[in-house]
């Protein structure tokens, strides 16, 4: 995979806009009740391929760095983001592709909240799988929407 230097930059800045995003709204973006806005751009994988899935792991490490659950969730956490990212990136069909972010981090992020917090890990499905959703099929097919309408993804 080579990439030219603007799709390098276009990577860079999806990193930088998740990480952006993730912090600027710290409150709801960390901890047991979270919508993460910024996991609205796990659709991008869909459009633009692995690569964007990459990024999206860069920001999501860089976040959770700074989130304050430690090593787990920065290694775990993006991983997380990661895997979904590629899943995403080979669906076929952008409805069935936003499930992979929803379910991966509903599950996994359940499972880093009980080992950091305690929190309840059923519940902490249902939760953080309620803050995805909102995130990818409400925020990001908004937000899918507008790029398809500006015609972002083919104009260089």
């Amino acid at each position: 995979m080579k990439l030219n230097v603007k799709e390098i930059t276009k990577l860079a800045l999806i990193a930088a806009i998740y990480v952006v995003i993730t912090l600027a709204l710290a409150p709801i973006s960390f901890g047991g009740l979270q919508v993460r806005i910024s996991e609205a751009l796990t659709l991008l994988p869909f459009f633009l391929g692995a690569p964007a899935a990459i990024a999206l792991w860069i920001g999501c490490m860089l976040a959770n760095y700074v989130g304050g659950l430690g090593i787990i969730d920065i290694v775990l956490g993006s991983a997380l983001t990661l895997i979904a990212g590629l899943l995403t990136a080979r669906a076929r069909n952008m409805y069935i592709a936003g499930i992979y972010p929803v379910a991966i981090n509903a599950f996994g992020v359940a499972f880093i909240l009980y080992y950091t917090l305690e929190l309840p890990y059923w519940l902490s499905v249902l939760q953080v799988g309620v803050g995805q959703f909102i995130s990818v099929y409400i925020i990001g097919f908004l937000l899918v929407r507008i790029i398809n309408k500006y015609d972002l993804f083919t104009k260089d």
